[in-house]
């Protein structure tokens, strides 16, 4: 009886694979510091039942957080500042031909509205115009009471 040639396929980078056990040891790093830099919001592993599950992507964006924070002296709050107005590849001088194939990059930086320094009406209304681009309420609303 001939056996059935099974085919081998590469798996994706974004597939995720590595519980974060296997992940902090790639890394070289404590699981718990994967857990800090999730509730910073640097990263997001997907979570398969309670389970933290990380891709080959995540990886190597951690290993770029790493070089941010140990190697360019970049605090965790300040990186998280720096990423919600530019995007990691402009944080790490990445070139173009670079950026452009990487799977991991992040891109978190929100357009936002330009007005006049020192104007504080223009600055809320540039700040509403924002909300309302981005679809978040700028105040919750009242809940109805049924009955």
């Amino acid at each position: 009886m001939a056996r059935k040639r099974t085919e081998i396929q590469a798996i994706r980078s974004d597939v995720p694979i590595y519980p974060i056990g296997v992940a902090a040891r790639l890394l070289n790093v404590h699981p718990r510091t994967l857990r800090i830099y999730e509730k910073e919001g640097l990263i997001q592993p997907a979570l398969v039942g309670s389970r933290r599950m990380f891709s080959a992507d995540d990886i190597q964006w951690i290993t770029c957080l790493r070089t941010f924070i140990h190697e360019e002296g970049i605090s965790i709050p300040g990186l998280k500042k720096l990423l919600e107005f530019i995007p990691c590849w402009e944080v790490a001088g990445c070139p173009a031909a670079i950026h452009t194939c990487c799977a991991a990059r992040v891109d978190r930086a929100a357009p936002r509205t330009l007005h006049p320094a020192g104007d504080a009406v223009a600055r809320r209304e540039a700040k509403e115009k924002d909300r309302q681009i981005q679809g978040e309420p700028g105040q919750k609303k009242k809940r109805q009471s049924s009955g």
